[in-house]
């Protein structure tokens, strides 16, 4: 049996159910056949300029799993997260061209960490290892390593969303990053529309040949390309363990006494642009104007936790929620009763499930967003017999999977959402079930392990080609 070798810019425990989304989709497939998982320690040295290329590799044990992490200077994770990563692909993978940054000169970085990924990590591969790289950290990674020589299958998957060619080509250097995509045997969107935008990009830009006629294996630059959409799911059977557990449990009685009043809603977002939290909470509001019956009834908890707050707009984005929820809570708040329960910072994840079930409406509303786990997370966390109603925007990559049964809002139109979160919120019973029955069969059947196993059999069967050591290079 092949090793599976994962590849992201953070590296974590799988064992730990906090390390988090990326850890817990990741943990069953690493540790079936004992993997190894390469990326960034998290640490920055305190050097000045490129991180040295005798710069050590750390190696961890965790279980039967090999945790190989590397650690960046300040020069270089300047320029390869903070900049290129997160201040030009994130912005412009979100559709936002107005944030970001072109003319920084950040690529240079960007390039300069994926090489040094691809030379640390070349000597700790076998030659059967099958390599997954995660993330739009990493897109140029594959072809880093097939100039060094790799002629492993690597697969690529795309956490967040992909634009449509005409935002794509705003790009400075486009065309080397979708050349870099090349490079891999099998690339995952999270969605068919981010699948359809990037075969049009393809096919347009590229000028790429669509082997089969289905949008689904691409020749291009001398390589062949498959092409599939794979949407993420949630491991439902760990999320039931936290439910049930303490943490989780006495979350729930809490909310329940504190709010027994009260109809909870309840958000759960990094604090980010693409999150649309300042959209959510003037459509609160419009709700508390459009349908007083609300005021003193409803109340909105709205956990915001802290994402890149170096970044000028995420800044600009706290002062606006700061401002936005005083001013309701002055505006509609009584001395026993506040519209909005507003947190700026992370709440443990254990603890997640009994806030979720405690609460009459999920309001997940992003903008744009690759999947949203939250929205599964919440569905999961019901309880059959009396459960809550799932809010969600028709631009979160999650509505290709939960457009049915989920109340869809447009999340820059207030009115509309206002009125659809009251809709939801009178919700008969009989009604809520059968959504609930339906989300949860989904939930269940394209879970964590189909979406691991797909991608992974998907990848075993791609065409395996050779490419001369410098295919990639423009």
């Amino acid at each position: 049996m092949a090793r599976l070798v994962c590849v992201s810019n953070r590296v974590a425990d799988p064992r730990k159910t906090e390390a988090g989304g990326l850890a817990v989709a990741l943990s069953g497939a690493l540790q079936a056949g004992g993997g190894l998982w390469f990326g960034w320690s998290g640490k920055v040295l305190d050097i000045e300029g490129p991180t040295p290329e005798d710069t050590h590799v750390h190696l961890h044990q965790a279980g039967n799993v090999t945790l190989a992490t590397l650690d960046l200077s300040q020069w270089d994770h300047d320029a390869y997260y903070l900049g290129y990563s997160n201040a030009v692909l994130w912005p412009v993978f979100h559709y936002r061209l107005d944030l970001a940054d072109f003319d920084a000169g950040y690529i240079e970085g960007y390039r300069r960490v994926n090489q040094l990924f691809a030379r640390k990590l070349l000597p700790l591969l076998r030659e059967d290892d099958v390599i997954w790289v995660h993330d739009y950290h990493l897109i140029p990674l594959a072809g880093e390593l097939r100039a060094l020589g790799s002629r492993h299958r690597i697969g690529f998957f795309l956490h967040i969303p992909l634009p449509p060619p005409q935002i794509f080509a705003a790009i400075p250097a486009h065309e080397w990053l979708a050349r870099s995509l090349f490079a891999y045997d099998l690339v995952g969107f999270q969605s068919e529309a981010d699948l359809q935008h990037f075969n049009h990009y393809a096919a347009i830009e590229a000028h790429a040949e669509d082997r089969d006629g289905d949008g689904r294996r691409w020749r291009a630059f001398g390589r062949t390309l498959r092409t599939a959409a794979f949407p993420i799911g949630i491991d439902v059977e760990e999320f039931d363990a936290l439910a049930t557990a303490h943490d989780a449990t006495e979350m729930y009685r809490r909310m329940r006494e504190e709010y027994s009043r009260r109809q909870l809603l309840v958000g759960v977002d990094r604090l980010d642009y693409s999150k649309g939290l300042p959209h959510r909470l003037r459509a609160f509001r419009e709700l508390l104007r459009r349908h007083p019956d609300n005021i003193r009834r409803a109340t909105l908890i709205q956990i915001a936790a802290p994402s890149r707050e170096s970044v000028d707009a995420y800044g600009d984005i706290l002062r606006e929620l700061e401002s936005l929820a005083g001013s309701m809570n002055g505006d509609f708040g009584e001395l026993d009763w506040m519209p909005v329960r507003y947190m700026h910072r992370t709440m443990a994840r254990r603890r997640l499930p009994g806030l979720y079930r405690a609460a009459r409406v999920a309001l997940v509303t992003p903008l744009r967003d690759g999947m949203n786990l939250v929205a599964k997370e919440f569905v999961a966390a019901q309880d059959p017999e009396d459960p809550g109603v799932l809010v969600l925007s028709r631009f979160a990559g999650a509505v290709e999977q939960m457009r049915a049964d989920a109340v869809l809002v447009n999340p820059y139109d207030s009115t509309a959402m206002a009125d659809a979160i009251q809709f939801a919120l009178q919700m008969p019973l009989a009604e809520r079930r059968r959504r609930h029955e339906r989300l949860m069969d989904g939930i269940r059947r394209f879970d964590v392990h189909w979406w691991c196993r797909s991608f992974l059999d998907e990848l075993a069967a791609a065409d395996a080609e050779e490419s001369g050591p410098d295919w990639l290079r423009l």
